[in-house]
């Protein structure tokens, strides 16, 4: 059986980062010099802020790092900090890494299969905590420490901001339609760890993807923008969840130049009707489902998935079941703010404007 997954730690697990935790700049708790390699030079001290703006300030390289999810490892493995990083919860699945560091965060220990528990969190020797899940709880798992026990435990607290803050409507306001935030929490993130030459060189590389399809795109009116659906497989089939505007799918989609049909969603994600879905009609469907760990595992997910929206009642008429517009793109890469939020933009915008944009994979 195919797994189901709570949609609520789906959307925490897109995020990043800046701080909200202790203005001490040593190792933390455990954080001695065998605990690892000396971190890398960097300008100190770094001020970062939490989703409502207070700043704090950390002045030290971190040298033993725990994450809330995969995707501020895969962050820290892509910027060269891999090796700083002790522990981590929702761990990524079997294959859904990129190959360059899969091997090297198949390594990272794995503090909880959800959320990390408050009491092993507070006790992994870490300082510093990359946390996705902004004001909600540690993926249901008790509850989250307070900045206090952060402090006393000797753990600064940094947060990804481009999700962290995107169930909140004060930090985002209206619907996202750039990554910016996510290219920013990448800076941070370097920032604080004293990598960021690195963060640039991925920024950079983000910018000129994003900037291709863009100028290729730029011609399509808006009103001629194709409807776009993000059908998450995995959250279940009784009741569909949209990827609302606020989510950083919704800029992902824009940039490729589509239009999401539940961008007025003002959320990240949300429980939606089929008949929502069938008002919508959209004229293209991602077939979002998670890593399985083969190639042959994830067609078969992608058939399930396909062959459900034909053979539902409800979705049989829609415009995209009709004319077979399926995306094949996995789930990680779509919603969870990374690096690789560019190449799937390329993707999507190759598919449904193939003659503008050409997929260089």
């Amino acid at each position: 059986m195919r797994p189901r997954v709570f949609h609520g730690i789906a959307a925490a697990v897109a995020l990043f980062a800046t701080a909200c935790g202790s203005d001490g700049g040593g190792s933390g708790a455990g954080g001695s010099a065998d605990a690892g390699p000396a971190a890398a030079a960097g300008a100190y001290p770094v001020k970062v802020a939490d989703c409502a703006g207070k700043e704090t300030s950390i002045t030290a390289a971190p040298r033993r790092i725990v994450t809330s999810n995969a995707a501020g490892l895969e962050m820290l493995l892509q910027l060269g900090a891999g090796e700083r990083v002790i522990g981590t919860g929702f761990p990524p699945g079997k294959g859904s890494l990129p190959s360059a560091v899969a091997e090297q965060g198949a390594k990272v220990p794995v503090l909880g299969q959800m959320g990390i528990a408050k009491e092993k969190l507070l006790g992994s020797g870490a300082d510093l905590y990359v946390d996705a899940f902004g004001a909600m709880t540690m993926g249901g798992v008790g509850d989250a420490p307070s900045e206090q026990e952060f402090t006393a435990a000797g753990i600064r607290h940094v947060f990804l901001l481009s999700t962290a803050c995107a169930g909140t409507p004060k930090a985002v306001k209206g619907p996202r339609t750039d990554l910016a935030e996510v290219e920013n929490d990448i800076r941070r993130l370097g920032a604080v760890t004293g990598t960021a030459a690195k963060a640039d060189e991925l920024v950079a590389g983000m910018e000129k993807q994003i900037g291709e399809v863009r100028t290729a795109t730029a011609a399509v009116p808006a009103d001629q923008r194709p409807g776009y659906l993000f059908f998450d497989y995995d959250a279940g089939t009784k009741q569909p969840i949209a990827v609302c505007g606020r989510q950083v799918a919704n800029a992902v989609i824009t940039l490729a130049g589509a239009r999401n049909v539940f961008a007025d969603c003002d959320a990240d994600f949300k429980p939606v009707s089929w008949e929502d879905v069938v008002a919508r009609n959209p004229d293209w469907i991602q077939l979002g489902v998670r890593n399985r760990g083969s190639e042959e595992e994830n067609r078969k997910a992608f058939e399930e998935a396909e062959n459900f929206l034909k053979g539902f009642p409800a979705t049989q008429g829609l415009k995209a079941v009709q004319d077979g517009h399926f995306l094949r793109i996995g789930s990680e890469v779509t919603t969870i703010a990374g690096v690789r939020n560019a190449d799937t933009v390329r993707r999507i915008a190759a598919t449904i404007h193939p003659t503008l944009v050409k997929n260089a994979q």
